[in-house]
């Protein structure tokens, strides 16, 4: 299954030696991360067959290696995205390569409107579950009995933990809540939030959810962190746009900047 992330991952090994353990999807706005990396080596999605190659404002489209209080991290900057292409599986090859070079552990990250009026704008929420709200799967297509793939504690529980103690420490507000994901990419109607806040939703986006059914296929622990950028349709006053979502993301950055290095510390040291 993905033998082109053999070949793919070896042309990643020929230019750069750290095998990383860990890694780390940016969502819109989140681009700095990687400049917290110590030793960061750069190379572009473009050269990378089966990468993906970001449309949208905020994702870079590079693959950064480096490392952070010695952990070997591989950063993806940007994502493919439903929504660019009508297919779920724009980032099985990537995360395939992941895992062929080493990766254990994923960490997602996006943007994402808040159903929930005390979990507003600039905040970060910590994703305990999704709801599949468009329906598809980036499994499509593929032969197997890999493809039927157990989705209970897809987050992983104690990673989970470990980040609200690692918020708690530094005093980051951190919600958790269930993630629900929209194709897009037009934004959601009122009637469809409150149908996803009736389902149980707390957050809506239009990614991570088919990286994290094909990364427990590849059998990587997952994480995932949505920074909120907006109160979803119908909540509040303010018209939605993608320039008015990556105004709010910067406003949320530094916090979730905060929070994946400490994490990342975390790990590194054990």
């Amino acid at each position: 299954m993905f033998e082109e992330a053999v070949a793919t991952a070896a042309s990643i090994r020929a230019r750069a030696q750290a095998v990383p353990q860990v890694a780390l999807v940016l969502g819109s706005g989140l681009g700095a991360v990687a400049k917290a990396l110590d030793d960061p080596q750069t190379i572009p999605y473009a050269d990378l067959p089966g990468f993906p190659r970001p449309s949208v404002a905020g994702h870079g489209g590079n693959l950064v290696l480096g490392e952070i209080a010695g952990l070997p991290l591989a950063v993806l900057q940007g994502r493919a995205h439903y929504y660019e292409h009508g297919r779920a599986d724009g980032m099985n090859l990537a995360l395939a390569t992941l895992k062929e070079l080493g990766c254990q552990q994923l960490i997602l990250t996006n943007a994402a409107g808040s159903l929930r009026q005390e979990a507003g704008p600039g905040s970060l929420m910590l994703i305990a579950d999704h709801i599949n709200f468009a329906g598809v799967s980036p499994l499509f297509g593929l032969d197997g009995n890999a493809r039927f793939v157990d989705l209970v504690d897809a987050y992983d529980p104690d990673e989970r933990r470990r980040i609200k103690a690692v918020a708690e420490r530094l005093g980051v507000p951190l919600s958790e809540g269930v993630y629900v994901w929209f194709c897009g990419p037009h934004f959601e109607t009122p009637a469809e939030i409150k149908a996803a806040q009736i389902l149980g939703g707390d957050a809506v986006g239009m990614s991570t959810v088919p990286e994290a059914i094909v990364a427990r296929m590849l059998g990587l622990k997952v994480t995932a962190i949505s920074m909120i950028t907006n109160l979803a349709a119908g909540l509040s006053d303010q018209v939605i746009s993608h320039d008015q979502t990556m105004q709010a993301a910067s406003g949320a950055a530094a916090d979730m900047t905060r929070l994946l290095t400490a994490y990342l510390e975390e790990l590194g040291n054990g």
